[in-house]
Order: C-alpha cells, then structure tokens, then sequence
C-alpha cells in the first residue's frame, strides 16, 4: 500500500458526492482515485469536476482497479450487500454507510464474510465522531451523571426526502433509514437493547402510503441494564434540521445537539428569534469529515475499525425489531441476536 490510501467512492447520490469532495483536499493520506455510480453521466460529470480520470459505471470494474485500495460504499443501501462481499473477497478495506442492509440475514452473511477474510471494515455512524456526541460518552464513561437510567433521542428532518429514495425497497424505511441512528447511539450509550415497542403513521405526508412507508413514529426501549429510553421520528420538521439526545442519570443530565445555526438572536417587539439547522450536510459535514479520516488512518496504521461490522448488524437488528413492532402492534424481544 502506498503511503497515501487510494480511495474509491462508489454511490454518487447527495451524501456519496459530498464524500467524494472531501476526499479532494480534506482528509489526510488518502488520495480519491476513482467514482463510480449506475448513474454514468452522474460519474462523468463529479469526475470531471474533481479532476478524476476514472469513472465506472459498473462497481465491480471500481473494485477490479488496483489503484484503488480502499473502497467508501455510499450507494442505496439495498445494494450493500453485494458491493461488500466483493470488496471483501478481494481483499480491500470497506468503509460502509449506515445502514449495513435492509435484510438482517445479509447483513449476517456481510459479518461472517468480514470475519472469514478478516478484511478491514468500518461501518458509517457519524454521530459517534461528532464533538457533542463524543464529549457526552466521555463524560459519561468518567461517571459524570451517575448511573444512566433514561435515554432520549429525537430525529426530525425538516421536510420529507423523494419518494424514490424513501422506498423501503432501497432504504429499508423510516426505522431503518432514519432511527437506525438514535439506536445505535442507544447501545452506545446505554448497553444492549432488550426489547422495543413502535407506534407509527402517516400523518404529514399522504403519498407515502403509496411506498409503504410511514413518516412519523416513537419507539419505547428497555435496556438490559434495565434503563429506559425512547425515540420520536418525524420526516416533518418544518422548522428545521432537530438532532437531540438526552441521557438522564442517577446524578445529573446530558444534553446534546443543537436547533439554533449561528449564534444571534433577533430580538424586536414582535418577538425574538433565532435561525435554525438547514439540513444534515449542515450539521454533521464535520462529524461526516471526521469519521471518513479515521477510516483512512486506521487503514493506514493498521488500527482497528472505530465502528464495526457487528455494530452495524446490532443496530440494524434493533431497527428491524422496531418496525415489526409497529407492523404487529405488538412489544419486539431482541435475545442473542435474535427477534421475537
């Protein structure tokens, strides 16, 4: 391996173009080498932009280009699966976005391929490189708040993406695509999860009975500490970009996140107030930067994934017990990787 990692980014949609800019100019000791997309003209045109000479339509003929020694997997999350499992029987380090799969067996079958060829893999939670969140687990790991006994995580965007990227074919639906994030910031926390219980509808959004989707839910959790928690989902925000979390100990509380964008306040006779997060690119652009670099540098020195394959399987489990939980109307164990 050379002394920079030739990176290849495959899934050239919002978040894989955005991951393909940083790796021009601003995570250290990677170089990007290649794109790919089904998209071609999408490929072409990113490629041309940042100065990429290789451009693939098809992943396989990314992953068969020796340049590229590691590969970033931001493509629909129902096509994870097999993009990892080739990357992974060639040999080359995976970083992965959230989440793993929409199939709890694939994502089963992506760890033990992990496993049996050992290849370096990261899976992509950026919540856990973003300043707030990494200061609350530290505090809380140096006993801060005492004993955690609640957990409470809300996650509500500001308007609902296409239909066609909220297809639960592709994302998996809005547990999977969306609260897979607050669950597995839940485990990361508060310990494993032991059941889940989801209530959920359509309320803002009408055509998205057409998908099969839901754009509002709250889902309760048990921890087998025995801890509490819950987490409210909404594709309707209207006000802005809400990202918060809130762990309630035995001895103090820890807040995180933030609804404010810059720091002023408008204050008239009419009111007073503030702006608001635009959007995810917005808010986590340095947490999405940060991850990305500790993937290249644990490739580069050989450490291991900050965020693993198992990780990744966990949290997804999680989400699947939380939407059959809302499909059965009915309370989820989660028992020794199993749901029932």
């Amino acid at each position: 391996m050379s002394e920079k990692l030739g990176v290849g980014v495959i899934g050239l949609g919002r978040l894989g173009s955005s991951y393909a800019r940083y790796f021009t100019g601003r995570i250290d000791g990677a170089n990007l080498v290649a794109v790919s997309d089904v998209n071609e003209s999408a490929a072409a045109s990113l490629g041309a932009e940042l100065g990429v000479s290789k451009r693939y339509g098809r992943f396989q003929d990314l992953l068969a280009d020796e340049q590229v020694e590691g590969v970033v997997v931001v493509s629909p999350t129902s096509t994870h699966q097999e993009i990892v499992l080739e990357a992974a029987r060639l040999g080359k380090p995976i970083f992965c976005e959230k989440p793993l799969s929409i199939s709890l067996d694939a994502a089963r079958e992506m760890l033990r391929v992990i496993e049996e060829t050992r290849v370096f893999f990261q899976m992509g939670f950026m919540r856990r490189f973003d300043k707030g969140y990494v200061a609350a687990k530290r505090k809380l790991e140096e006993g801060l708040i005492g004993t955690p006994v609640v957990f409470k995580s809300s996650s509500r965007d500001p308007y609902r993406p296409s239909l066609e990227y909220l297809d639960p074919a592709h994302s998996g639906g809005l547990f999977v695509d969306c609260g897979i994030h607050d669950l597995d910031l839940a485990r990361w926390y508060m310990g494993e999860i032991a059941s889940v219980y989801s209530i959920g509808g359509t309320l803002a959004y009408p055509e998205m009975k057409e998908i099969g989707d839901i754009d509002n839910a709250v889902t309760s959790l048990y921890f087998t500490s025995g801890a509490l928690g819950v987490v409210d989902l909404s594709r309707n925000g209207v006000y802005g970009y809400d990202i918060r979390t809130e762990i309630l100990g035995t001895e103090g509380t820890l807040k995180i996140g933030y609804l404010r964008e810059t720091p002023i306040l408008l204050m008239t006779k009419d009111g007073i107030t503030h702006d608001t997060v635009p959007y995810f690119t917005e808010r986590f652009e340095q947490a999405y930067i940060t991850q990305l670099q500790d993937f290249v540098d644990n490739v580069l020195q050989s450490k291991p994934p900050a965020v693993t394959c198992a990780d990744g399987v966990a949290a997804l489990q999680a989400s699947i017990a939380a939407t059959l939980s809302f499909r059965e109307n009915r309370p989820v164990k989660i028992e020794g990787g199993e749901i029932f």
